[in-house]
């Protein structure tokens, strides 16, 4: 392991940090010193070496979520293949009055997946750092299917946090969508603010969130290096374009989907169902491939296949 994965690597137990909530509300009786989450953002770190399963599933040593801390206040989590090969990652983001989850993963039993002690562990250590009451939580999805949406239920008995259904319906209800998919909406988590952005095509409830903060572009199963399964045409058609002229007006430092799926091979993906993948293709993604996907769509103009590209593939299935 090298010096700079030490560094950055945090496992699911956190050295075994354990500070109620409780205790914290109890503790932070001054004002809360409000973070300035400015225009000019920050620089994510996405410099980590992501596990990727193991030869045997059954004797990985790796924990079952693995956690990098992109920044003081943004932490990126990954399934281990070993769990669930869809390997799904997901994003805890903090603001000043709460924090929000994107996805919970492809398992719902906490004794295989315990998400919700991690995302515990993660919201104690940073309200430890930045002490304030009645700190709630947003649970979301960038779409519905089920590697996204499994552990939701642990989620359900937490005290201060809402938990968004994935339905189409639940999404255009909350985030006040009253003319779907035209224009996004935004949360303020405090001080910072999260753009969502309608995304069906992959699924009818997909959702892309842009974070000011990061000026990352979280675009779940819609852009990612892996296969971008395509539900209905037209409407993924529309979303990589409302994507691209998206990234044309504001800043995006990086593009992030959910999984990987492509090797560093250009145009070499791993099979279905694999959990081991050795030799996997970096999970940040630039605006230039996001382009290049926008052209991609427009060549094949809606014709069925398996389109293979060096950094993603298109299947396209009528039927």
């Amino acid at each position: 392991m090298t010096a700079a994965r030490r560094r950055t690597l945090i496992t699911g137990t956190l050295g075994g940090i354990a500070i109620s909530t409780a205790a914290m509300d109890a503790a932070a009786a001054e004002p809360p010193r409000q973070i300035g989450f400015d225009a000019d953002g920050c620089e994510p770190d996405l410099d980590v070496d992501w596990h990727a399963g193991w030869p045997s599933a059954k004797h990985d040593p790796a924990p079952e979520i693995q956690s990098h801390a992109a920044d003081e206040h943004t932490v990126v989590m990954r399934q281990n293949k070993s769990v669930n090969f869809e390997a799904p990652f997901m994003f805890l983001l903090f603001g000043n009055e709460r924090a929000l989850l994107i996805d919970t993963g492809a398992t719902p039993e906490p004794e295989y997946f315990p998400l919700r002690r991690t995302v515990d562990e993660h919201v104690d250590a940073w309200l430890s750092r930045h002490p304030r009451r009645k700190y709630r939580l947003l649970v979301a999805h960038t779409h519905g299917h089920g590697d996204h949406k499994a552990a939701d239920a642990q989620f359900a008995d937490r005290p201060r946090t809402t938990v968004v259904g994935p339905g189409l319906e639940d999404v255009v209800a909350h985030y006040g969508f009253d003319d779907w998919p035209a224009t996004p909406r935004e949360i303020d988590l405090g001080g910072r603010v999260v753009d969502v952005i309608p995304g069906p095509g992959h699924h009818p409830s997909a959702t892309v969130f842009y974070d000011r903060w990061t000026r990352l572009l979280l675009t779940g199963d819609t852009v990612y290096p892996g296969r971008l399964y395509v539900q209905d045409w037209d409407a993924f058609e529309s979303t990589v374009d409302r994507l691209a002229a998206w990234c044309e007006s504001h800043p995006v430092s990086h593009v992030v989907g959910c999984h990987v799926e492509m090797s560093v091979q250009p145009g070499v993906s791993y099979p279905r169902g694999w959990t081991y993948q050795p030799d996997e293709a970096a999970l940040p993604m630039t605006v230039e491939q996001l382009q290049e996907l926008q052209q991609a769509v427009k060549t094949i103009g809606g014709a069925p296949g398996i389109h293979t590209f060096d950094a993603f593939e298109i299947w396209y299935q009528v039927g």
